[in-house]
Protein backbone atom coordinates (compact mmCIF):
# COMPACT_ATOMS: atom_id res chain seq x y z
CA UNK A 1 0.00 0.00 0.00
CA UNK A 2 1.36 3.41 -1.03
CA UNK A 3 0.82 6.55 1.06
CA UNK A 4 1.12 10.27 0.36
CA UNK A 5 1.95 12.87 3.00
CA UNK A 6 -0.87 15.40 3.33
CA UNK A 7 0.55 17.66 6.04
CA UNK A 8 1.45 18.01 9.71
CA UNK A 9 -1.09 16.82 12.27
CA UNK A 10 -1.29 20.37 13.62
CA UNK A 11 -2.82 21.48 10.30
CA UNK A 12 -5.89 19.32 10.94
CA UNK A 13 -7.04 20.59 14.32
CA UNK A 14 -9.20 23.60 13.45
CA UNK A 15 -12.01 21.63 11.76
CA UNK A 16 -13.48 18.14 11.86
CA UNK A 17 -13.57 17.67 8.07
CA UNK A 18 -11.09 18.51 5.33
CA UNK A 19 -11.32 18.23 1.57
CA UNK A 20 -8.26 16.62 -0.02
CA UNK A 21 -7.70 16.50 -3.77
CA UNK A 22 -5.08 14.08 -5.09
CA UNK A 23 -3.62 14.07 -8.59
CA UNK A 24 -1.63 11.27 -10.21
CA UNK A 25 1.89 12.32 -11.19
CA UNK A 26 1.96 9.89 -14.11
CA UNK A 27 -1.62 10.60 -15.30
CA UNK A 28 -2.28 14.34 -14.83
CA UNK A 29 -5.93 13.92 -15.83
CA UNK A 30 -6.56 11.50 -12.93
CA UNK A 31 -7.92 13.32 -9.87
CA UNK A 32 -9.47 11.93 -6.70
CA UNK A 33 -11.36 14.01 -4.13
CA UNK A 34 -11.35 12.70 -0.56
CA UNK A 35 -12.73 13.87 2.76
CA UNK A 36 -10.57 13.52 5.85
CA UNK A 37 -12.76 13.11 8.94
CA UNK A 38 -11.37 13.83 12.41
CA UNK A 39 -13.38 12.36 15.27
CA UNK A 40 -12.88 13.39 18.86
CA UNK A 41 -10.27 11.40 20.74
CA UNK A 42 -9.88 10.74 24.45
CA UNK A 43 -6.24 11.81 24.24
CA UNK A 44 -5.01 14.59 21.91
CA UNK A 45 -2.07 12.44 20.80
CA UNK A 46 -4.45 9.72 19.58
CA UNK A 47 -6.47 11.37 16.81
CA UNK A 48 -9.10 9.34 15.05
CA UNK A 49 -8.67 10.14 11.37
CA UNK A 50 -10.56 8.52 8.51
CA UNK A 51 -10.54 9.21 4.77
CA UNK A 52 -13.32 8.44 2.31
CA UNK A 53 -14.11 9.29 -1.31
CA UNK A 54 -15.93 12.63 -1.34
CA UNK A 55 -18.94 11.42 -3.34
CA UNK A 56 -21.57 8.77 -2.73
CA UNK A 57 -21.07 5.66 -4.93
CA UNK A 58 -24.81 5.55 -5.64
CA UNK A 59 -25.44 8.74 -7.63
CA UNK A 60 -22.44 10.89 -6.81
CA UNK A 61 -23.87 13.06 -4.03
CA UNK A 62 -21.38 15.33 -2.27
CA UNK A 63 -20.57 13.86 1.16
CA UNK A 64 -18.74 16.88 2.57
CA UNK A 65 -21.75 17.94 4.66
CA UNK A 66 -23.20 14.47 5.23
CA UNK A 67 -24.42 13.52 8.68
CA UNK A 68 -22.26 11.33 10.90
CA UNK A 69 -23.93 8.63 12.98
CA UNK A 70 -21.64 7.86 15.91
CA UNK A 71 -21.57 4.51 17.66
CA UNK A 72 -20.15 4.06 21.17
CA UNK A 73 -19.34 7.78 21.67
CA UNK A 74 -18.03 7.14 25.18
CA UNK A 75 -15.51 4.56 24.04
CA UNK A 76 -11.90 5.43 23.25
CA UNK A 77 -12.28 3.97 19.74
CA UNK A 78 -15.70 5.07 18.53
CA UNK A 79 -17.04 4.14 15.12
CA UNK A 80 -19.09 6.24 12.76
CA UNK A 81 -21.10 6.03 9.56
CA UNK A 82 -21.48 8.73 6.92
CA UNK A 83 -25.10 9.18 5.78
CA UNK A 84 -25.61 10.37 2.20
CA UNK A 85 -27.83 13.48 2.16
CA UNK A 86 -29.66 12.41 -1.01
CA UNK A 87 -30.96 8.92 -0.28
CA UNK A 88 -29.81 8.24 3.30
CA UNK A 89 -27.36 5.49 2.39
CA UNK A 90 -24.97 4.88 5.28
CA UNK A 91 -21.26 4.08 4.87
CA UNK A 92 -18.92 2.87 7.60
CA UNK A 93 -15.97 5.26 7.89
CA UNK A 94 -13.51 2.41 8.38
CA UNK A 95 -14.67 -0.09 5.77
CA UNK A 96 -16.95 1.87 3.44
CA UNK A 97 -19.60 -0.84 3.80
CA UNK A 98 -23.27 0.13 3.74
CA UNK A 99 -26.28 -1.60 5.22
CA UNK A 100 -27.84 -1.16 1.76
CA UNK A 101 -25.22 -3.33 0.06
CA UNK A 102 -23.15 -0.54 -1.49
CA UNK A 103 -19.48 0.20 -0.80
CA UNK A 104 -17.71 3.56 -0.66
CA UNK A 105 -13.95 3.83 -1.19
CA UNK A 106 -12.08 4.40 2.04
CA UNK A 107 -8.38 5.14 2.45
CA UNK A 108 -6.14 4.17 5.34
CA UNK A 109 -4.76 7.06 7.38
CA UNK A 110 -1.52 6.96 9.37
CA UNK A 111 0.21 9.44 11.67
CA UNK A 112 3.99 9.24 11.36
CA UNK A 113 6.12 11.54 13.50
CA UNK A 114 3.22 13.99 13.83
CA UNK A 115 2.60 14.02 10.07
CA UNK A 116 -0.60 12.72 8.45
CA UNK A 117 -0.31 10.23 5.58
CA UNK A 118 -3.20 8.90 3.48
CA UNK A 119 -3.23 5.79 1.29
CA UNK A 120 -3.28 6.55 -2.43
CA UNK A 121 -5.86 5.24 -4.94
CA UNK A 122 -3.23 2.97 -6.51
CA UNK A 123 0.46 2.11 -6.22
CA UNK A 124 1.63 5.01 -8.40
CA UNK A 125 2.93 8.39 -7.28
CA UNK A 126 0.33 10.93 -6.22
CA UNK A 127 0.44 14.53 -5.00
CA UNK A 128 -1.90 16.60 -2.85
CA UNK A 129 -3.10 19.56 -4.90
CA UNK A 130 -5.82 20.85 -2.58
CA UNK A 131 -6.25 20.77 1.17
CA UNK A 132 -8.90 22.89 2.83
CA UNK A 133 -11.37 22.78 5.73
CA UNK A 134 -14.97 21.93 4.87
CA UNK A 135 -16.62 25.27 5.73
CA UNK A 136 -17.17 26.85 9.11
CA UNK A 137 -20.00 24.39 9.76
CA UNK A 138 -17.35 21.95 10.95
CA UNK A 139 -14.98 24.35 12.72
CA UNK A 140 -13.93 23.73 16.29
CA UNK A 141 -15.41 26.75 18.06
CA UNK A 142 -12.76 26.97 20.79
CA UNK A 143 -9.75 26.05 18.69
CA UNK A 144 -7.36 28.99 18.39
CA UNK A 145 -5.79 27.42 15.32
CA UNK A 146 -8.94 28.01 13.28
CA UNK A 147 -8.39 30.47 10.44
CA UNK A 148 -9.71 33.94 11.26
CA UNK A 149 -11.23 36.20 8.63
CA UNK A 150 -10.75 39.96 9.00
CA UNK A 151 -13.04 41.47 11.63
CA UNK A 152 -14.50 43.98 9.18
CA UNK A 153 -15.72 41.08 7.04
CA UNK A 154 -17.45 39.38 9.96
CA UNK A 155 -19.22 42.67 10.76
CA UNK A 156 -20.24 43.16 7.14
CA UNK A 157 -21.62 39.62 6.89
CA UNK A 158 -24.19 40.47 9.54
CA UNK A 159 -25.65 43.06 7.17
CA UNK A 160 -25.88 40.69 4.20
CA UNK A 161 -29.22 39.04 3.39
CA UNK A 162 -29.62 35.75 5.24
CA UNK A 163 -29.78 33.04 2.55
CA UNK A 164 -32.36 31.06 4.51
CA UNK A 165 -34.65 34.07 4.98
CA UNK A 166 -34.21 35.45 1.47
CA UNK A 167 -37.61 35.56 -0.20
CA UNK A 168 -38.12 34.89 -3.88
CA UNK A 169 -40.71 36.77 -5.96
CA UNK A 170 -44.19 35.25 -5.84
CA UNK A 171 -44.05 34.44 -9.55
CA UNK A 172 -40.69 32.67 -9.21
CA UNK A 173 -40.94 29.24 -7.57
CA UNK A 174 -38.03 27.78 -5.64
CA UNK A 175 -35.57 26.26 -8.13
CA UNK A 176 -35.76 22.46 -8.14
CA UNK A 177 -32.50 21.73 -9.95
CA UNK A 178 -28.97 23.07 -9.78
CA UNK A 179 -29.16 24.38 -13.34
CA UNK A 180 -32.34 26.29 -12.45
CA UNK A 181 -30.51 27.81 -9.49
CA UNK A 182 -27.62 28.75 -11.77
CA UNK A 183 -29.91 30.62 -14.17
CA UNK A 184 -31.73 32.34 -11.31
CA UNK A 185 -28.45 33.63 -9.89
CA UNK A 186 -27.14 34.69 -13.30
CA UNK A 187 -30.27 36.82 -13.79
CA UNK A 188 -29.85 38.50 -10.38
CA UNK A 189 -28.52 42.05 -10.77
CA UNK A 190 -27.97 43.03 -7.13
CA UNK A 191 -24.53 41.75 -6.02
CA UNK A 192 -25.43 41.21 -2.35
CA UNK A 193 -28.50 39.23 -3.36
CA UNK A 194 -26.38 37.27 -5.86
CA UNK A 195 -24.01 36.35 -3.02
CA UNK A 196 -26.87 35.33 -0.72
CA UNK A 197 -28.53 33.20 -3.41
CA UNK A 198 -25.19 31.55 -4.16
CA UNK A 199 -24.79 30.57 -0.51
CA UNK A 200 -28.37 29.29 -0.44
CA UNK A 201 -27.98 27.24 -3.62
CA UNK A 202 -24.67 25.78 -2.45
CA UNK A 203 -26.20 24.75 0.88
CA UNK A 204 -29.19 23.19 -0.90
CA UNK A 205 -26.86 21.14 -3.13
CA UNK A 206 -24.63 19.96 -0.30
CA UNK A 207 -27.39 19.02 2.12
CA UNK A 208 -29.62 17.21 -0.37
CA UNK A 209 -32.40 19.79 -0.53
CA UNK A 210 -31.59 19.89 -4.25
CA UNK A 211 -30.53 16.52 -5.65
CA UNK A 212 -30.99 17.00 -9.39
CA UNK A 213 -28.50 18.77 -11.62
CA UNK A 214 -31.24 19.23 -14.20
CA UNK A 215 -29.01 17.95 -17.00
CA UNK A 216 -31.57 15.33 -18.09
CA UNK A 217 -34.60 17.63 -18.15
CA UNK A 218 -36.12 18.59 -21.48
CA UNK A 219 -37.11 22.10 -20.37
CA UNK A 220 -33.68 23.34 -19.32
CA UNK A 221 -33.72 27.11 -18.64
CA UNK A 222 -31.44 29.34 -20.69
CA UNK A 223 -28.79 31.51 -19.05
CA UNK A 224 -28.72 35.20 -20.02
CA UNK A 225 -26.37 36.36 -22.76
CA UNK A 226 -24.97 38.91 -20.29
CA UNK A 227 -25.79 38.86 -16.56
CA UNK A 228 -27.45 42.15 -15.54
CA UNK A 229 -25.83 44.67 -13.22
CA UNK A 230 -27.46 47.06 -10.75
CA UNK A 231 -26.40 50.70 -10.37
CA UNK A 232 -23.06 50.25 -12.13
CA UNK A 233 -21.31 52.45 -14.68
CA UNK A 234 -19.86 50.09 -17.29
CA UNK A 235 -17.27 51.25 -19.82
CA UNK A 236 -15.03 49.58 -22.38
CA UNK A 237 -11.96 47.86 -20.86
CA UNK A 238 -9.57 50.47 -22.24
CA UNK A 239 -11.63 53.35 -20.84
CA UNK A 240 -11.21 52.51 -17.15
CA UNK A 241 -9.07 55.10 -15.38
CA UNK A 242 -5.57 54.37 -14.14
CA UNK A 243 -5.48 52.73 -10.73
CA UNK A 244 -1.93 53.53 -9.69
CA UNK A 245 0.51 51.27 -7.86
CA UNK A 246 -1.17 51.04 -4.42
CA UNK A 247 1.04 53.73 -2.90
CA UNK A 248 -1.92 55.88 -1.88
CA UNK A 249 -5.24 54.97 -0.30
CA UNK A 250 -7.00 56.28 -3.40
CA UNK A 251 -4.99 53.89 -5.55
CA UNK A 252 -5.65 50.94 -3.25
CA UNK A 253 -9.39 51.67 -3.30
CA UNK A 254 -9.32 51.69 -7.10
CA UNK A 255 -7.50 48.34 -7.17
CA UNK A 256 -9.84 46.74 -4.62
CA UNK A 257 -12.88 48.03 -6.53
CA UNK A 258 -11.51 46.56 -9.77
CA UNK A 259 -10.89 43.22 -8.06
CA UNK A 260 -14.43 43.22 -6.63
CA UNK A 261 -15.75 43.69 -10.16
CA UNK A 262 -13.72 40.69 -11.32
CA UNK A 263 -15.06 38.60 -8.44
CA UNK A 264 -18.67 39.49 -9.26
CA UNK A 265 -18.10 38.31 -12.82
CA UNK A 266 -16.34 35.24 -11.44
CA UNK A 267 -19.48 34.30 -9.48
CA UNK A 268 -21.43 34.45 -12.72
CA UNK A 269 -18.80 32.49 -14.64
CA UNK A 270 -18.94 29.62 -12.15
CA UNK A 271 -22.73 29.44 -12.43
CA UNK A 272 -22.64 29.93 -16.21
CA UNK A 273 -20.45 26.88 -16.75
CA UNK A 274 -23.13 24.88 -14.92
CA UNK A 275 -26.10 26.48 -16.67
CA UNK A 276 -24.62 26.61 -20.18
CA UNK A 277 -22.76 23.30 -20.35
CA UNK A 278 -24.39 21.14 -17.68
CA UNK A 279 -26.48 19.13 -20.13
CA UNK A 280 -23.80 18.34 -22.72
CA UNK A 281 -22.17 14.95 -23.20
CA UNK A 282 -18.51 14.35 -23.95
CA UNK A 283 -18.01 11.31 -26.20
CA UNK A 284 -21.49 10.20 -25.14
CA UNK A 285 -20.75 10.57 -21.41
CA UNK A 286 -22.69 13.11 -19.31
CA UNK A 287 -20.82 15.39 -16.95
CA UNK A 288 -20.50 13.66 -13.55
CA UNK A 289 -21.85 15.05 -10.25
CA UNK A 290 -18.31 15.98 -9.16
CA UNK A 291 -18.19 18.52 -12.02
CA UNK A 292 -21.19 20.32 -10.56
CA UNK A 293 -19.90 20.07 -7.00
CA UNK A 294 -16.56 21.60 -7.98
CA UNK A 295 -18.12 24.59 -9.72
CA UNK A 296 -20.60 25.18 -6.91
CA UNK A 297 -17.60 25.38 -4.59
CA UNK A 298 -15.91 27.83 -6.94
CA UNK A 299 -19.07 29.98 -7.06
CA UNK A 300 -19.24 30.01 -3.27
CA UNK A 301 -15.56 30.97 -3.04
CA UNK A 302 -16.03 33.81 -5.50
CA UNK A 303 -19.01 35.10 -3.53
CA UNK A 304 -16.84 35.08 -0.41
CA UNK A 305 -14.14 37.00 -2.27
CA UNK A 306 -16.61 39.61 -3.47
CA UNK A 307 -17.97 40.04 0.05
CA UNK A 308 -14.46 40.42 1.50
CA UNK A 309 -13.52 43.08 -1.04
CA UNK A 310 -16.86 44.88 -0.79
CA UNK A 311 -16.60 44.99 3.00
CA UNK A 312 -13.06 46.32 2.77
CA UNK A 313 -14.26 49.13 0.50
CA UNK A 314 -16.85 50.10 3.11
CA UNK A 315 -14.17 50.13 5.80
CA UNK A 316 -12.13 52.48 3.61
CA UNK A 317 -15.05 54.88 3.40
CA UNK A 318 -16.48 54.00 -0.01
CA UNK A 319 -18.63 51.29 -1.59
CA UNK A 320 -18.82 48.90 -4.51
CA UNK A 321 -20.32 50.74 -7.46
CA UNK A 322 -18.58 54.02 -6.71
CA UNK A 323 -16.27 53.63 -9.72
CA UNK A 324 -16.68 52.64 -13.35
CA UNK A 325 -16.11 48.99 -14.24
CA UNK A 326 -15.70 46.96 -17.42
CA UNK A 327 -17.01 43.59 -18.62
CA UNK A 328 -13.88 42.36 -20.36
CA UNK A 329 -13.98 39.03 -18.58
CA UNK A 330 -17.52 38.37 -19.81
CA UNK A 331 -16.44 39.15 -23.37
CA UNK A 332 -14.17 36.10 -23.12
CA UNK A 333 -17.13 34.12 -21.78
CA UNK A 334 -19.17 35.14 -24.82
CA UNK A 335 -16.35 34.11 -27.15
CA UNK A 336 -16.34 30.64 -25.58
CA UNK A 337 -20.09 30.15 -25.08
CA UNK A 338 -20.11 27.46 -27.78
CA UNK A 339 -17.55 25.09 -26.23
CA UNK A 340 -16.81 23.72 -22.77
CA UNK A 341 -13.23 23.02 -23.79
CA UNK A 342 -12.70 26.61 -24.95
CA UNK A 343 -14.41 28.00 -21.84
CA UNK A 344 -12.20 26.01 -19.48
CA UNK A 345 -9.06 27.04 -21.36
CA UNK A 346 -9.67 30.75 -21.80
CA UNK A 347 -11.48 31.63 -18.58
CA UNK A 348 -9.89 29.29 -16.08
CA UNK A 349 -6.51 28.36 -17.55
CA UNK A 350 -5.68 31.75 -19.09
CA UNK A 351 -7.49 34.51 -17.18
CA UNK A 352 -7.60 32.87 -13.74
CA UNK A 353 -4.08 31.52 -14.15
CA UNK A 354 -2.95 35.07 -14.95
CA UNK A 355 -4.34 36.03 -11.56
CA UNK A 356 -1.88 33.61 -9.97
CA UNK A 357 0.92 35.54 -11.69
CA UNK A 358 -0.10 39.04 -10.61
CA UNK A 359 -1.58 38.41 -7.15
CA UNK A 360 1.76 38.09 -5.29
CA UNK A 361 2.96 41.42 -6.72
CA UNK A 362 -0.28 43.15 -5.75
CA UNK A 363 -0.12 41.66 -2.25
CA UNK A 364 3.45 42.90 -1.82
CA UNK A 365 2.50 46.43 -2.92
CA UNK A 366 -0.28 46.53 -0.31
CA UNK A 367 2.09 45.13 2.31
CA UNK A 368 4.70 47.80 1.58
CA UNK A 369 1.96 50.43 1.87
CA UNK A 370 1.13 49.12 5.37
CA UNK A 371 -2.38 47.95 4.45
CA UNK A 372 -2.32 44.71 6.43
CA UNK A 373 -6.12 44.27 6.42
CA UNK A 374 -6.26 44.26 2.63
CA UNK A 375 -3.27 41.90 2.54
CA UNK A 376 -5.27 39.36 4.58
CA UNK A 377 -8.09 39.54 2.05
CA UNK A 378 -5.82 39.24 -0.98
CA UNK A 379 -3.97 36.25 0.49
CA UNK A 380 -7.25 34.41 1.12
CA UNK A 381 -8.30 35.09 -2.46
CA UNK A 382 -4.97 33.99 -3.94
CA UNK A 383 -4.91 30.56 -2.31
CA UNK A 384 -8.53 29.92 -3.25
CA UNK A 385 -7.74 30.89 -6.84
CA UNK A 386 -5.04 28.21 -7.03
CA UNK A 387 -7.77 25.63 -6.40
CA UNK A 388 -9.97 27.23 -9.07
CA UNK A 389 -7.27 26.88 -11.71
CA UNK A 390 -6.88 23.30 -10.48
CA UNK A 391 -10.61 22.75 -11.11
CA UNK A 392 -10.21 24.15 -14.60
CA UNK A 393 -7.28 21.82 -15.27
CA UNK A 394 -9.13 18.85 -13.80
CA UNK A 395 -12.15 19.17 -16.05
CA UNK A 396 -10.23 20.25 -19.15
CA UNK A 397 -8.03 17.15 -18.92
CA UNK A 398 -11.15 15.08 -18.21
CA UNK A 399 -12.64 16.31 -21.50
CA UNK A 400 -9.39 15.63 -23.36
CA UNK A 401 -9.08 12.11 -21.93
CA UNK A 402 -12.53 11.15 -23.16
CA UNK A 403 -11.86 12.53 -26.62
CA UNK A 404 -8.38 11.03 -26.86
CA UNK A 405 -6.76 14.47 -27.15
CA UNK A 406 -3.42 15.68 -25.83
CA UNK A 407 -4.16 18.37 -23.17
CA UNK A 408 -1.16 20.58 -23.95
CA UNK A 409 -1.67 20.56 -27.71
CA UNK A 410 -5.41 21.11 -27.29
CA UNK A 411 -4.92 23.97 -24.83
CA UNK A 412 -2.50 25.74 -27.15
CA UNK A 413 -4.91 25.28 -30.05
CA UNK A 414 -7.83 26.69 -28.05
CA UNK A 415 -5.78 29.74 -27.02
CA UNK A 416 -4.75 30.42 -30.61
CA UNK A 417 -8.38 30.25 -31.76
CA UNK A 418 -10.10 32.09 -28.92
CA UNK A 419 -7.60 34.51 -27.34
CA UNK A 420 -6.03 37.69 -28.67
CA UNK A 421 -2.36 38.43 -28.07
CA UNK A 422 0.48 36.75 -26.23
CA UNK A 423 0.23 35.13 -22.81
CA UNK A 424 2.35 37.57 -20.86
CA UNK A 425 4.83 36.77 -18.12
CA UNK A 426 6.42 36.78 -15.72
CA UNK A 427 4.68 33.56 -14.76
CA UNK A 428 4.15 32.25 -11.25
CA UNK A 429 5.51 28.84 -12.21
CA UNK A 430 5.22 27.41 -8.70
CA UNK A 431 1.51 28.06 -8.22
CA UNK A 432 0.71 27.26 -11.84
CA UNK A 433 2.42 23.89 -11.31
CA UNK A 434 0.34 23.35 -8.16
CA UNK A 435 -2.72 23.76 -10.35
CA UNK A 436 -1.39 21.26 -12.91
CA UNK A 437 -0.01 23.67 -15.50
CA UNK A 438 3.63 23.20 -16.44
CA UNK A 439 5.44 25.69 -18.71
CA UNK A 440 4.70 23.51 -21.74
CA UNK A 441 1.14 24.83 -21.55
CA UNK A 442 1.78 28.55 -21.64
CA UNK A 443 5.31 29.49 -22.69
CA UNK A 444 5.79 31.08 -26.14
CA UNK A 445 2.06 31.10 -26.81
CA UNK A 446 0.07 33.76 -28.63
CA UNK A 447 -3.64 33.90 -29.36
CA UNK A 448 -4.53 34.63 -32.96
CA UNK A 449 -8.19 35.55 -32.54
CA UNK A 450 -9.30 38.89 -33.97
CA UNK A 451 -10.06 41.73 -31.60
CA UNK A 452 -13.40 41.12 -29.96
CA UNK A 453 -16.62 42.35 -31.53
CA UNK A 454 -20.17 41.64 -30.43
CA UNK A 455 -21.26 38.47 -32.27
CA UNK A 456 -24.80 39.85 -32.56
CA UNK A 457 -23.42 42.60 -34.78
CA UNK A 458 -21.71 40.10 -37.09
CA UNK A 459 -24.14 37.21 -37.36
CA UNK A 460 -23.20 36.57 -40.96
CA UNK A 461 -19.73 35.44 -39.88
CA UNK A 462 -20.69 33.09 -37.07
CA UNK A 463 -21.40 30.19 -39.43
CA UNK A 464 -17.76 30.23 -40.46
CA UNK A 465 -16.44 29.73 -36.92
CA UNK A 466 -14.86 26.45 -35.96
CA UNK A 467 -17.02 23.93 -34.09
CA UNK A 468 -16.14 23.17 -30.48
CA UNK A 469 -13.63 20.40 -29.98
CA UNK A 470 -16.32 18.39 -28.16
CA UNK A 471 -18.39 18.34 -31.35
CA UNK A 472 -15.56 17.99 -33.83
CA UNK A 473 -15.24 14.20 -33.74
CA UNK A 474 -18.17 13.35 -36.01
CA UNK A 475 -18.71 11.70 -39.36
CA UNK A 476 -17.90 13.87 -42.40
CA UNK A 477 -20.77 16.22 -43.16
CA UNK A 478 -22.60 15.48 -39.92
CA UNK A 479 -22.14 19.00 -38.58
CA UNK A 480 -22.71 20.88 -41.84
CA UNK A 481 -26.05 22.58 -42.41
CA UNK A 482 -28.00 22.92 -45.64
CA UNK A 483 -26.42 26.32 -46.33
CA UNK A 484 -22.91 24.95 -45.87
CA UNK A 485 -22.42 26.59 -42.48
CA UNK A 486 -21.12 24.73 -39.43
CA UNK A 487 -23.86 23.55 -37.09
CA UNK A 488 -22.70 23.32 -33.49
CA UNK A 489 -24.73 21.02 -31.30
CA UNK A 490 -24.29 18.65 -28.39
Amino acid sequence: MTFVQVGPLSAFTSHTRYLLTLRSKSRPDDYHSLILFRLSAVAPDKPQLYAMESTCPHLGADLSHAELELDQPDMEEMTAAVVCPWHRYDFDLRTGESSHGLNACTYAVQVRDRDVWVATPDEGLWEVVEKRPVSEDFAEAKNTAAPVLPSFYENAREELPNPENLSLPDDEPEPRTLMEWACRILKTANPERKVALTRRAAAAWRTGKVTSTGQKKSDIPSPPDVPPRENMTTVQPGKVGKRGKAGSERSRIAIIHALANIEQWAIDLAWDIIARFGSIKIAGEPLPPQFFTDWVKVAEDESKHFSLLSARLVQLGTYYGSQAVHAGLWESATRTAHSLSARLCIIHLVHEARGLDVNPTTIEKFRVAGDSESVKVLEIIHWDEVTHVTAGHRWFTWVCARLGLDPVETFRSEVKMHFSGALKGPFNTKDRARAGMGPEFYEDLRGEAADWEDPKAKKEKISNSLPPIEAAIVKPGENVGADGGVVIGY
